[in-house]
């Protein structure tokens, strides 16, 4: 290449890319009238909310802060306070408290600061409880469809895990009954049960100890036939025995004891 050839060579300059802009995560502060709730399902006439000698970590600052509620300051760190403190008592009435959105320093104390929120008292959310009472319509609507699908046997084990052997004096028409209460009542617990492989094969344990086909020592840490007292299996320390038991009938052994049982109860 000559000279001039070289000369002709356009070099081409970097060109600077910006970086993409990160959304900023943290959730805008909404100024806007609230209202507090306590959560106890006991609503005192008058509850007075501790609002001094409390701490927040600070996870800026890496320690933490006294915080506490002046009706006359701009802040609730007390490091920041400037002048005199008028200290104000925090008070529900007949469980609630509403807040003014001119009134930011409680507003924000109670919101992000307090150590109670959540536990205590929680700030009246109705998006919230509404998206809440749709979750667990949702729920109740599929336990109660799948309640009604399913099969007898299935929905005696279903109903042993909250009634005990009590299923076992019931007719068809009353576990079907229990079935669909037990759905409406607790929709979620109801799906994990229905859904758990090893309940029917729990429940046939429970059946052939109720019928003296396997016995359970009095300790529940050992399985035996009842005919004569034969060690089936020994229950690991700390764990159901029917889980156990369940688990048991699914190895190669407990296979055939599971087969034999099963022909038993029939």
């Amino acid at each position: 290449m000559s000279k001039k050839q070289k000369a002709e060579v356009a070099v081409e300059e970097p060109v600077a890319v910006a970086p993409p802009k990160q959304e900023n995560k943290t959730p805008k502060w909404e100024i806007k009238d609230r209202v507090y709730e306590l959560r106890s399902n006991k609503t005192p006439i008058v509850y007075i909310l501790k609002s001094r000698g409390l701490l927040w970590f600070d996870e800026k600052l890496g320690y933490e802060r006294e915080i506490k509620y002046c009706e006359n300051q701009k802040t609730v760190f007390l490091d920041e306070m400037k002048g005199p403190e008028r200290l104000s008592h925090i008070i529900f009435r007949d469980g609630q408290l509403y807040v003014s959105k001119e009134k930011q320093t409680l507003q924000k104390f109670l919101s992000l600061y307090h150590p109670e929120n959540g536990k205590t008292f929680i700030e009246y959310n109705a998006v919230q409880i509404a998206e809440n009472d749709i979750s667990y319509l949702e729920s109740e609507i599929e336990a109660l469809t799948a309640a009604q699908k399913i099969e007898i046997d299935h929905a005696e084990a279903i109903l042993r895990t909250e009634l005990g052997d009590k299923v076992s004096a019931m007719t068809s028409k009353e576990l079907k009954r229990d079935l669909l209460l037990f759905a409406r009542a607790n929709p979620q617990l109801f799906l994990e049960l229905a859904n758990d492989e090893n309940i029917n094969i729990r429940n046939l344990g429970i059946k052939a100890v109720e019928a003296g086909i396997i016995k359970l020592s009095n300790d529940n840490r050992t399985f035996m036939w009842g005919t004569n007292d034969r060690k089936l299996m020994t229950v690991p320390f700390d764990e159901n025995p029917y889980s156990a038991l369940a688990a048991y009938f699914k190895t190669d052994e407990g296979v055939e004891v599971y087969q034999t049982v099963e022909k038993k109860l029939k």
